[in-house]
């Protein structure tokens, strides 16, 4: 089904909405796709007068306050998910019913059944599709990949991974839809450690069992909507969430995540230790790489710290020079490149709902351990394919 264009139609202009839009222009301008070949067609938002202030802040030629005018548009190629997380199963439905590509924000479903659901119905339909995991994107995370892939430190023994935010540290901060399992699922556990167990799949092998703790810190927050300020609502979801895992290589790991970290803004990191060395990654410096080779003489051993350059995976489309570095919005760029390629030149697009649906899955065996209280085994959806 590939096009000789790619007609983008955007559902959402919050957040990551704005990142995705930011993303399609530093795309075209690193990786020399011309404006003729993707075009940022139509914005959806929440009322019509949203939406066209969008339109026109983001750069989208045509805006509409309802996402089904879009998803129905015959001017749109591919539907680019950025609504709330109880929105994706909906619109990407439609979207597939209607013939369209889809690329989705994290995660993809609120449980694994619906994932399911979604990734059967774009099979089906033959569709396009594609998950916003933008960190494996980073050129620094592409070097480690290639560092452990050909094995330069060892066999892969023990991932530690943690996503530490602090956007809900402040107890004081207003109840909202992100704190309710119908409109959000879990709350730490989706939004962050989806993340890492993605990395972690990614990096290492197939996650196969695990054992995991959950805990909601803040139970009650103040309503926003009250006079007084008296009103209050109950916290569904998690604040923490911890988990140990056994990779299907037979590597062990850590995982954890946070939405309430004093001091932590994006504070994803990972460590990956080999049986002849290790890596290191701080997203925080996220065009840094810590490398630890375990030859030569002892007193000359240590971690190299690396600055990624030209010489690495992507990063030469953004800068000639080694050590400028790279930002959030530049991972999003090499995503939307992926997406490109998929869509014009037919080319394979990962993760797909098919490998984002395996995260759901592994999501839902945390709340199962969690529940239980031991640890479960994890259903290999992806490996089925």
């Amino acid at each position: 089904m590939a096009t000789h264009t790619m007609r983008v139609g955007l559902v959402g202009s919050g957040y990551m909405g704005k990142a995705h839009a930011i993303a399609y222009r530093n795309a075209m301008a690193a990786f020399a796709i011309s404006y003729d070949q993707l075009q940022c067609e139509m914005l959806a938002d929440a009322t019509p007068e949203l939406a066209k202030a969008k339109a026109l802040e983001l750069g989208f030629n045509r805006s509409t306050g309802d996402w089904k005018t879009l998803v129905n548009d015959p001017a749109i190629d591919v539907v680019d998910i950025c609504a709330p997380n109880f929105l994706h199963k909906e619109i990407a439905l439609a979207a597939i019913a209607a013939g369209k590509h889809v690329y989705s924000e994290k995660p993809l479903a609120l449980n694994a059944e619906d994932a399911k659901e979604m990734t059967e119905a774009a099979e089906k339909a033959g569709v396009k599709t594609l998950v916003g995991f933008n960190y494996i994107k980073n050129p620094t995370v592409q070097f480690a990949k290639q560092l452990i892939a050909r094995g330069d430190i060892g066999e892969v023994v023990h991932f530690r991974g943690v996503f530490n935010e602090d956007y809900l540290a402040d107890a004081s901060l207003p109840f909202s839809w992100r704190l309710q399992k119908k409109f959000a699922g879990t709350g730490a556990l989706n939004d962050l450690a989806s993340h890492l167990v993605q990395l972690a799949i990614h990096l290492v092998a197939p996650i196969k069992s695990l054992c995991a703790d959950l805990k909601v810190v803040h139970q009650q927050r103040p309503l926003s909507s009250t006079e007084d300020n008296t009103g209050v609502g109950q916290v569904e979801n998690d604040d923490q969430t911890h988990m140990m895992v056994r990779f299907a290589n037979g590597a062990q790991g850590t995982l954890e995540a946070s939405r309430i970290a004093w001091g932590r803004k994006n504070g994803l990191s990972f460590e990956v230790t080999g049986t002849k060395g290790s890596v290191i990654f701080d997203q925080e410096t996220l065009s840094e790489l810590s490398v630890y080779i375990a030859e030569g003489h002892p007193q000359m051993q240590g971690f190299k710290r690396i600055l990624v350059g030209p010489e690495h995976p992507d990063y030469q489309a953004f800068c000639v020079s080694a050590g400028h570095g790279l930002g959030f919005n530049d991972m999003k760029a090499v995503e939307i490149r992926d997406l490109f390629e998929g869509i014009v030149n037919d080319a394979p697009l990962w993760p797909d709902f098919r490998a984002a649906t395996q995260i759901n899955l592994i999501l839902d065996s945390v709340v199962e351990s969690y529940e239980k209280g031991t640890w479960v085994d994890v259903e290999q959806y992806d490996a089925k394919h």
